[in-house]
């Protein structure tokens, strides 16, 4: 039985992590709040490790979900870090939106301790996570991922290798940063509409049978902003980091980026003033503060 070790029980890792706590694996769950992974475990088929190197400590999966890729590299430093505890042969898959650049520096790490990586991120959000529907991205070596496909198969339905390690990183970045682009742009548009008269709810039904639909269109802008309800799934920070490695991306292959640049600098200048716990979509709350116009 594959023991896999799983390191960040936040929003999407939880349920991700409960898909895989199953008869065909040995499941070893760490959180950096301790209490979270010891209820996941008393509530599940799976172990709570007191410290991420307990975890991994010869397990032949490591599965990350953490916030940052320099989250992921802290793991493998110092004393308590996880590297000395790695199996000769063992899969690292890193499910976090992280950068290219420390994948990269991570793989070549790992590869001498011959620990292979995948950086593999992931998109469906918590309701994807929750059902076991999402696409995963998948950086690194193909024969690699073939070996990961019986972990990644548990909590995903589309997995889509992108090329080497980084690639997966960079291509989630990319589009994180058409989402920011899509809810600013939306957000804009209506609360013109809604100045000349045109409701909000007319607005969409009217777009989202034209060609400027999208999930934000479809999804996230009549079931969050025009009912206010705004629940928090994903944060605002987040989207903002992400949107940040799209940018350097776009930055390091010397492509002209006006567009995603200019959403880099909004979504911080949403972050900074709805603060660090703010729905993604919320950034639409400082487009109405600055055209005097709600949306509903």
């Amino acid at each position: 039985m594959p023991v896999v070790a799983f390191l960040g029980l936040g929003a999407i890792g939880t349920p991700m992590a409960r898909h895989l706590a199953t008869p065909e694996f040995s499941l070893r769950v760490w959180n950096r709040t301790a209490a979270k992974a010891a209820d996941f475990a008393s509530e599940h088929d799976a172990t709570h490790a007191a410290t991420p190197r307990e975890a991994v400590d010869g397990a032949d999966f490591i599965v990350t979900c953490l916030s940052t890729s320099a989250d992921v590299e802290a793991l493998l430093d110092g004393p308590s870090g996880i590297e000395a505890g790695l199996a000769d042969g063992a899969m690292f898959i890193d499910c976090t939106s992280g950068d290219p650049a420390t994948s990269q520096r991570i793989a070549v790490r790992l590869a001498k301790k011959n620990v292979a990586f995948l950086d593999a991120p992931v998109s469906g959000g918590v309701a994807g996570a929750e059902i076991g529907t999402l696409t995963v991205m998948v950086g690194g070596d193909a024969k690699a991922l073939e070996r990961a496909n019986a972990v990644i198969d548990a909590f995903a339905e589309k997995i889509v290798h992108c090329g080497a390690v980084g690639a997966g990183h960079a291509l989630k970045a990319i589009n994180q940063a058409m989402l920011a682009v899509h809810i600013w742009s939306l957000g804009e548009g209506l609360a013109a509409l809604a100045r000349a008269g045109v409701k909000p709810a007319v607005a969409l039904e009217v777009i989202n049978a034209s060609s400027g639909r999208s999930n934000t269109s479809q999804n996230l802008f009549p079931q969050r902003v025009l009912t206010r309800a705004f629940p928090r799934t994903f944060r605002l920070a987040l989207l903002d980091k992400d949107v940040g490695i799209a940018a350097r991306v776009l930055r390091e292959q010397k492509i002209p980026a006006p567009m995603i640049q200019l959403a880099a600098e909004l979504m911080s200048m949403a972050r900074r003033e709805l603060g660090e716990e703010a729905d993604h979509v919320e950034a639409v709350r400082v487009i109405e503060r600055m055209g005097g116009e709600v949306i509903d």
